[in-house]
């Protein structure tokens, strides 16, 4: 299996390297040079497997040699030990043919626990395997941050540098990134909005002579294994609700693109899924460029459901290359253009191919609110604002007859402020977690500039 870069100008490499090197040096993102492809038989054969063995079908025929069926499944096992469900990923019935796909049973009660425990444990084998180590350095909106430190912390073969917007968080995300004690893990409050943060990792992995000098990794979502991870879950789901002897759709709230383009990767491997909904919040880039075909960014406006405060949704670079046909220099073409003069525009044809696959709602704070509200009143599920987005829009645009599955992305505890506003219940961490509020908090406040941040990580990096 090998794998290119979306801008067509950077090395192919192995799954192996490809993890290991995040973003391409053309600046672009690794993507498979083919989909494996599932059939039938093999997409039957999931229902009643464990999330385990699931995971292990899914995504083995992607890592080609990096390791033995037995080390993979073994990290497997590792990655999700420590997640509170059994089930891992369970669905909740919502209302006929609309179910909840809770993914907020990992360690830090997010999504992103399902990629990053097992990127985790991926890079550790890896690197030890090479005898390497390497720094990592992630920008967040809040919960890929808090993840990676979970996965991360005190392995001895990395070190890990968060940055995340200073203040635009919620205290619980901020939280899990600056309470963990371990000195390979290190949180970064960063003046500025996500955007900034992402602007900034994009600069030092194009800087190639930082790069090298500390051995730069990535694990956000434009590491492939991370979207590798996430693909399971649908077929999980889509297993339980009995395909292939019916279509499955999925709505996702989502900013950066990653955790709806793990679903697009899963219906071109064969899972048949009738429809991918984007839902965002008044962030809604994604939802203008798929309604209008202009890709313009605006100003960041904070909200009750952070993680989504995103202008520049880097995975969606990876769903204009595919519907471009894998053309690497129109995808540049574009990305210099959005850095350039902040957006660029996409023809009729293309935007036309983007909706076969992808359909698209926007919801307002207001709205937000008020799904949770009314959920809490009639269900008595609990909703964060991210997953209450994802609620909305699954509920306006889903067909009754298909059933639709709403990606839960995180646990309603992690917004305890916006939940409370609107249900008036103030939703309590789980046990394991209970005393995160009376722990000590270790972070460093940044400026918005590269060469600071540069000189801070060299000074960190323990070589």
């Amino acid at each position: 299996m090998r794998y290119i870069s979306t801008r067509g100008a950077a090395p192919v490499l192995t799954f192996e390297e490809a993890m290991l090197t995040g973003l391409a040096r053309d600046g672009g993102l690794y993507v498979p040079e083919t989909i494996p492809q599932m059939s039938h038989g093999d997409i039957s054969a999931l229902q009643g497997l464990d999330y385990e063995e699931v995971a292990f079908r899914v995504m083995r025929p992607f890592i080609g040699d990096t390791f033995s069926d037995a080390e993979f499944s073994d990290i497997i096992t590792r990655a999700y030990a420590g997640f509170g469900h059994r089930a891992r990923a369970p669905l909740v019935q919502l209302d006929n043919n609309h179910f909840l796909l809770e993914l907020f049973h990992g360690p830090t009660l997010a999504f992103k626990d399902f990629a990053m425990q097992l990127i985790g444990q991926m890079f550790q084998s890896a690197l030890q395997r090479r005898g390497e180590r390497v720094t990592i350095v992630g920008a967040t909106s809040g919960d890929t941050g808090s993840a990676a430190m979970e996965a991360f912390r005190g392995l001895d073969a990395v070190d890990l540098f968060i940055m995340y917007p200073h203040g635009r968080i919620s205290e619980v995300q901020r939280r899990q990134m600056t309470t963990p004690s371990e000195s390979n893990v290190h949180a970064l409050a960063m003046d500025g909005d996500f955007d900034a943060c992402q602007a900034r990792l994009k600069e030092m992995f194009n800087d190639f002579a930082f790069r090298d000098g500390v051995r730069l990794a990535g694990v956000n979502s434009i590491n492939w294994a991370r979207v590798l991870a996430q693909v399971v879950y649908y077929f999980s789901a889509a297993a339980t609700l009995g395909v292939p002897q019916r279509k499955v759709s999925f709505t996702v709230p989502t900013g950066n693109f990653g955790d709806i383009f793990a679903g697009y990767i899963a219906k071109r491997m064969g899972l048949p899924i009738d429809r991918l909904i984007v839902a965002t919040n008044q962030n809604d880039i994604l939802h203008r460029c798929l309604s209008t075909g202009v890709y313009q960014t605006d100003t960041v406006i904070p909200s009750i459901s952070p993680s989504m405060d995103i202008q520049v949704s880097s995975n969606f670079e990876r769903a204009l290359f595919y519907a471009y046909d894998g053309d690497g220099a129109a995808i540049s073409r574009m990305m210099d253009g959005l850095k350039s003069e902040g957006g660029f525009e996409i023809s009729q044809g293309i935007q036309q191919k983007l909706s076969e696959d992808f359909g698209s709602g926007r919801v307002s704070e207001a709205e937000t609110s008020a799904t949770i509200a009314a959920h809490c009143k009639s269900t008595g599920e609990i909703l964060c604002p991210h997953s209450a987005i994802g609620v909305n829009v699954a509920e306006a645009l889903r067909d009754p007859h298909v059933p639709m599955v709403t990606l839960a992305t995180a646990h309603p505890a992690k917004f305890p402020d916006a939940v409370e506003a609107a249900t008036s219940q103030r939703p309590e961490l789980p046990e394991r977690m209970a005393d995160l509020y009376s722990r000590s908090e270790r972070l460093t406040r940044v400026a918005n500039d590269l060469a600071p941040l540069q000189q801070l990580i060299k000074e960190r990096t323990l070589h």
